[in-house]
């Protein structure tokens, strides 16, 4: 109970009023009019420059007691640097609304149609009705670094103007005591005590969702995110126990959440109530009603994609997600699983139209999209287990990525006297292959004896063993590097790779597309910015010169755990994204010719995944090349996107090649941010590589850590 003298105290409070701080633009302007950094003015507030950008583009509050020191510095940056006189405004320009400010997508409906069709055709989401308000408690600072990056992080773009339908962002996460935290530090409350409850107050008073990436797709479903505790209040086990619910990884069926939710009109999806869970019921009157559940104890945020979340306080992990569902996507599921409901995201299925005869809305193919239907691979790109592979005897499509060592035997003594082995690995490497990836959009058509055409995406086959190329470089038609042995089925990239080092293409036989586009071109983009932000987050910037760069990778790690996070989860979303591409059948009981759920999804589609992987390789192969001719230099072992050179210093400034003005050798691996370009991996004595290369071993695998074994893809 209160006494007397508190609560005077408060309302003495309330009469003072709150401190005014300036507009959130004039809080960014002060700051740049005093050469401060974001960064920097951070560090001075024990806060973070993601707290700082918040800030300044309106997204949350400074609280005490951190406001009244900022309103300080914020005055005295006023009277040193006072506003300029506004420009007088044309009499008749109109004030521009949000919808006037608004950016139109790619895609436009033509003139006579609204901006935006009906729901009820071109969506499925929760009308945008008003939300009431639940309680919202002070925000939480998520303490960063106490020190600013060693040099000043990039200027992130401006955040967009926040939805008015999803007040409260795309998430929280529910702790014990009923606190809901969500994203830029707010804290909601939440009665809810049973999964029911908890789904009706997400739905109806959170305010939570996000819009949708596409304005032919839908809105994201709000995501909660439960601690171990507050899923032992709703009822749910700590843990999955014993081996039946380890193998599936869901709750029985007879368990009473299960039984609850059943008994409120509520549905589960087919993978049940598991780590992840998406609780809904089926859409009426064109709203969507959808929630998706993620149980941290239950190992929903897999450490190798999310490193060290699980463990962080609740604001800790909506920090972390909210950025990811920012750049990226509201998580879905595993990083492989957000990786591929981003592409559906970024190219829906369909369109609404106005049907020409009735003027009523409906649905229809969207251009440039997979479709709605799902569609089976020619024989030679399927899996063997796949019922399209039953009775195929004319072999298989194997367009993996490298797993190659050079023969010892063909090591030189000059490289064997070099002091150290230096791995490279090249930044998503995966995603630097899909941009302007030509893949087919139709099903595949055969032909026999075709001339080769390197702009028709297809699987061919060719007969390259005639090819004999340098052995001390890796065969660029084969993932295990070695030269082929016969005809074989390859993707298009890697046959326009052997035209281009001037060899003849035959093909024999061929499976091809003919309707086809840069389907990924958009799941590039968006991901590459992704990656790109978060790297310049924690202070590794495009504008650093390559000294810079090796000193900064150093760092960043340091800097910020919650963005390492963030950078980690990018990058398995890029590497699971693509291998969802050709999910293989899963379960014990599975029999050779039998269908599996994922062959249903449009976007299973392994020619895809081999045209990515193919020019991913080929791409390896041409800076290998480059550099072999232009220094003499040959890689020691290839690892996917991993490549290990000998060299006389511990640094890949010591054996990369330059030109005479200090830029890198043009085709050759330069060293940047950017997908494609190159970091290190990790460096060993020579000494130690030679002695896996005598056993048959490959040193890209372990140049990270000595016996640490890198993960393919990465």
């Amino acid at each position: 109970m209160a006494t007397q003298e508190e609560l005077f105290d408060a309302v003495d409070a309330l009469l003072e009023g709150e401190p005014q701080l300036p507009p959130p633009s004039e809080r960014a302007r002060l700051r740049e009019a005093a050469g401060v950094t974001q960064a920097r003015l951070a560090a001075a507030l024990k806060s973070t420059p993601q707290t700082v950008k918040n800030w300044e583009n309106g997204r949350s509050e400074p609280r005490p007691p951190r406001l009244q020191a900022y309103l300080r510095l914020l005055d005295g940056w006023a009277e040193r640097y006072p506003a300029p006189a506004p420009a007088p405004a044309p009499a008749s320009a109109p004030e521009a609304g949000p919808e006037a400010a608004s950016v139109p997508e790619t895609l436009t409906a033509p003139a006579e149609q609204p901006a935006e069709p009906p729901a009820s055709v071109a969506d499925t989401t929760t009308a945008a009705a008003p939300v009431p308000e639940p309680a919202v408690k002070a925000p939480v600072e998520v303490a960063g670094p106490s020190a600013a990056p060693r040099r000043p992080a990039r200027r992130a773009a401006v955040l967009p103007a926040v939805d008015p339908r999803f007040p409260h962002g795309p998430l929280v996460v529910l702790d014990g005591a009923g606190n809901a935290y969500g994203v830029d530090g707010i804290v909601l409350d939440c009665p809810a005590t049973t999964i029911p409850e908890l789904v009706e107050w997400t739905l109806k008073e959170s305010g939570l969702g996000a819009a949708r990436l596409n304005r032919n797709g839908k809105d994201a479903d709000p995501l909660v995110v439960l601690t171990e505790e507050a899923a032992v209040k709703l009822g749910l086990p700590a843990r999955l126990e014993g081996p039946e619910a380890r193998r599936s990884l869901r709750l029985p069926d007879d368990h009473p959440v299960v039984k609850q939710v059943a008994r409120a009109k509520w549905k589960l999806t087919q993978r049940g109530f598991g780590p992840w869970a998406r609780i809904y019921r089926p859409a009426s009157a064109g709203q969507r009603q959808c929630v998706q559940l993620a149980i941290l104890s239950w190992d929903a945020l897999d450490p190798r994609s999310w490193p060290g979340v699980a463990e962080m306080e609740p604001a800790g992990v909506a920090r972390v997600l909210g950025t990811y569902a920012a750049r990226v996507i509201t998580p879905r599921g595993s990083t492989a699983t957000s990786g591929l409901e981003l592409m559906t995201a970024l190219r829906p299925p369909t369109r609404a139209v106005r049907n020409g005869t009735t003027g009523e809305w409906e649905s229809a193919y969207n251009p440039g999209s997979l479709g709605t239907v799902p569609m089976d691979p020619a024989p030679p790109e399927a899996p063997q287990e796949h019922p399209a592979a039953q009775g195929w005897t004319g072999g298989f499509l194997d367009e993996e990525a490298y797993q190659w060592v050079r023969d010892p035997r063909l090591l030189s003594d000059e490289e064997c006297l070099l002091p150290y082995a230096v791995g490279l690995d090249l930044n998503t490497a995966f995603l630097a292959a899909s941009s302007r990836l030509v893949v087919g959009l139709s099903g595949p058509d055969h032909f026999h004896r075709p001339a080769f055409n390197k702009k028709i995406p297809g699987s061919w086959l060719v007969d390259l063993s005639g090819i004999e190329l340098d052995p001390r470089l890796p065969s660029p038609f084969t993932p295990t590097g070695q030269r082929p042995e016969g005809p074989a089925w390859y993707q298009t990239h890697t046959l326009a790779y052997a035209q281009e080092l001037g060899y003849d293409v035959t093909p024999v036989e061929a499976f091809l597309r003919r309707e086809t586009g840069a389907y990924l071109d958009p799941w590039h983009d968006r991901l590459k910015t992704a990656y790109v932000d978060t790297l310049a987050d924690l202070g590794v910037t495009a504008d650093l010169d390559d000294r810079q760069f090796l000193a900064a990778m150093e760092q960043h790690k340091q800097v910020d755990p919650a963005l390492v996070a963030v950078l980690s989860a990018i990058k398995a979303t890029v590497k699971g994204g693509v291998g969802k591409l050709r999910e293989r059948p899963q379960g014990r009981h599975y029999r050779d010719g039998e269908r599996w759920p994922a062959l249903e999804r449009p976007t299973w589609r392994p020619d895809i995944r081999a045209a990515v992987i193919s020019k991913a390789r080929v791409n390896m192969h041409r800076k290998m090349a480059n550099v072999a001719k232009a220094t003499g230099q040959f890689p020691l072992g290839v690892l996917s996107d991993c490549v290990v050179y000998a060299s006389p210093g511990p640094s890949p400034l010591d054996f990369l090649p330059y030109t005479t003005s200090g830029k890198p050798l043009p085709g050759s691996f330069r060293l940047g941010t950017t997908p494609g370009l190159a970091k290190v991996e990790g460096f060993q004595e020579m000494a130690w590589a030679v002695d896996l290369m005598e056993k048959g071993l490959n040193p890209a695998r372990h140049i990270k850590g000595g016996d640490a074994v890198m993960d393919e893809g990465e």
